[in-house]
Parts: structure tokens; sequence; C-alpha cells
């Protein structure tokens, strides 16, 4: 797969229990649909672990493996999972973009890459080129919160998504 998306952490009550990165939780309805809608998954949603619903020329992974107290990760514990992350990039030979899904996850993969943070300022929509040619393109994270108050509206991600996209077919 040409793309990543990185997600924070697993919910308590969906990736947790399922093993699929945002399935059960309301975060996970907003997501796969919009990735339904831009054709890269099989079903507009992904309330339980359904072995028919599948990715499409993407993966997905969080930046920390374990559900963090309070939903929040400590810099530890990112730093601890870090390594799984450099895995899971290292895995997929043909990877041209990852689509950080809120600063958390950018951050998370700008150590990754042996970036500096100061390089490569988050910001909603913001595409970042790395030295080695991966692309790094940021939202907003799919937070009920953040869905809910409006500061990441359904066009917002679909136009960040589209902006990843266009940089995984190069």
């Amino acid at each position: 797969a040409p793309m990543l998306i990185v997600g924070l952490a697993p919910g308590l009550h969906g990736a947790n229990k399922t093993g699929r990165p945002f399935t059960g939780d309301a975060s996970g309805d907003f997501l796969y649909q919009q990735l339904f809608d831009a054709g890269l998954a099989t079903k507009p949603h992904a309330r339980t672990a359904d072995p028919d619903m599948h990715l499409i020329n993407c993966r997905m992974t969080n930046a920390v493996r374990c559900v963090p107290p309070q939903n929040k990760p400590t810099g530890a514990e990112i730093t601890t999972c870090n390594g799984y992350l450099r895995q899971e990039m290292a895995a997929m030979p043909h990877l041209r973009v990852v689509f950080a899904l809120g600063r958390v996850a950018h951050e998370a993969v700008v150590k990754a890459i042996g970036g500096k943070q100061k390089d490569y300022p988050f910001a909603h929509g913001a595409a970042h080129k790395a030295a080695d040619g991966l692309w790094l393109v940021d939202t907003y994270h799919c937070s009920r919160y953040n869905t809910n108050t409006g500061r990441l509206t359904e066009q917002m991600f679909s136009t960040a998504l589209q902006t990843a996209l266009n940089k995984a077919q190069g």
C-alpha cells in the first residue's frame, strides 16, 4: 500500500476489543465513511471486526499501541511505541504518504522518520515532504469533540484526505 493512516491510540471500547483501529467508536464512524467515500474502504463503517471490511491501497495503525489513561498518551508512551511505528512504516515498501490524524500522530511520525519537529509544523491540511521523498499530510483528529464542535468538518477532512491520495499516487 502507498498510504499509511496513523491515529492516536486504540479506543477502550473499539479497537482495543476488536484489534482494528477506529472500530466501534464515533471517530471510526466518521473516518470509515470518509475512507469509503474516497474508495479506500469496502464498507462505510467498522463497528465490529467484520472480516468483509477491508482497506484498499492503505493501511492503518496508531502512534501508541495500548489504550492510554484518559485517552491521552504520555510522551513516554509515544517514545516507547515509536519503534513499532517505524516497523510498520518499514514493512510498507511502496509507502509514499503518511496521513496523520492529529498532532500526536503527526509528532510520532516525525520522530519515526528521524525529523525535527520544527521542520514539520503541524497544521490541518499541511503536506510536508521528508528528505527520503515520503510525504506527511496532516488533518485534525476525527474525534467526536473535533467533529461535534465543527473544528473538523467532513469537507475539511475530505480535502486533506484528497491531498494525501494525490501524494500517494505520485
